[in-house]
């Protein structure tokens, strides 16, 4: 039987809300879970989880953190990875946070992140704040042209690269402990094999995918590998090559091999779900398979919203409005 848009629709809906586990399989299953730090109406990692961990409350991702094997990290963008994954990702040598350009870090800045690497060892864990009493690094220029606290600045970077690993947040800040990775890549084809993982647990999280949609998402990676960004137009072909697929009114889609998605069937609940959830998280995909359009519009001016602050699309079976 020939795969329908129907079939891909309900396959979207029942291969992301899985049936309830425990906290630790969610979060292992699908392998990264997005962060927002927007709280209203609730933080997007909360709102994700609550459709697919038994008897989940808010805040529980950040009380049980230390305990799950996951990570907080970039991947396609911020949140939390599980450590296998993470794995895959680092050492990010030379690489400096997504916000910055690809140059290698001048030396004063190398000085400066040794010293306050030193600082973390001799600690442990600390909290940006103690790290900032005992440095002063006072401010510098921002991503955005502003004006941060230059210790922030330098622990996102550290933090980034690997240096750094998040141990806990109290009071939603985080707390950093000194970390090493393992070694780079063996060969090439370690690299590729490492780059491949990294795509399907990409893919899993948000097929289907149409064509122009999965080429945007391995794009994304390079969040995740910016070491390796160049070799992304490969991984695309290869995953195109790999991946179950299908053509539906001219356009192609591809999902993991081996998943039944003519049979699969949507659980019978109504659910809002956060603009960040996987099932609605790429707008392209959501308008092919729905037929609307869905924005997120937090940051768009009031006067031109048209949906709201944050709308929540709701979900019966396979259908979402």
């Amino acid at each position: 039987m020939p795969v329908t848009l129907e079939s891909l629709r309900r396959f979207a809906v029942a291969h992301s809300i899985f049936p309830s586990t425990t906290l630790r399989r969610a979060l292992h299953k699908f392998g990264f879970v997005q962060a927002d730090p927007i709280r209203a109406p609730a933080r997007a990692q909360d709102l994700i989880l609550r459709h697919r961990v038994r008897n989940y409350r808010v805040g529980d991702l950040e009380r049980l953190y230390p305990k799950l094997g996951i990570a907080e990290d970039f991947f396609v963008t911020y949140g939390f990875v599980a450590n296998a994954v993470q794995a895959l990702m680092h050492p990010r040598s030379d690489a400096g946070v997504p916000a910055e350009v690809r140059e290698p870090w001048p030396a004063a800045r190398k000085k400066r992140a040794q010293l306050l690497l030193d600082f973390v060892r001799e600690r442990g864990t600390v909290h940006p704040r103690e790290v900032d009493a005992h440095f002063s690094h006072g401010t510098v220029k921002n991503y955005w042209g502003g004006s941060s606290n230059a210790t922030t600045h330098l622990l996102d970077a550290m933090h980034y690269r690997g240096l750094l690993r998040v141990v806990r947040r109290e009071a939603g800040i985080r707390l950093y402990t000194a970390h090493q990775h393992g070694g780079e890549p063996m060969d090439e084809a370690d690299r590729q094999t490492r780059l491949d993982a990294l795509v399907d647990v990409a893919v899993r999280i948000y097929a289907p995918l149409p064509g122009p949609c999965l080429s945007d998402l391995v794009r994304r990676l390079r969040f995740a590998v910016p070491q390796w960004q160049d070799e992304l137009k490969n991984a695309i072909q290869r995953a195109k090559q790999r991946l179950a697929q299908a053509r539906i009114d001219g356009v192609d889609w591809y999902w993991p091999a081996g998943e039944d998605v003519e049979g699969a069937a949507p659980p019978e609940m109504v659910r809002l779900l956060t603009p960040f959830d996987p099932v609605v998280w790429d707008r392209d995909r959501f308008e092919l398979l729905w037929g609307w359009v869905y924005r997120f519009e937090a940051y768009t001016p009031a006067p031109k919203r048209k949906l709201g602050y944050y709308a929540l699309p709701l979900l019966w079976r396979d259908w979402l409005g």
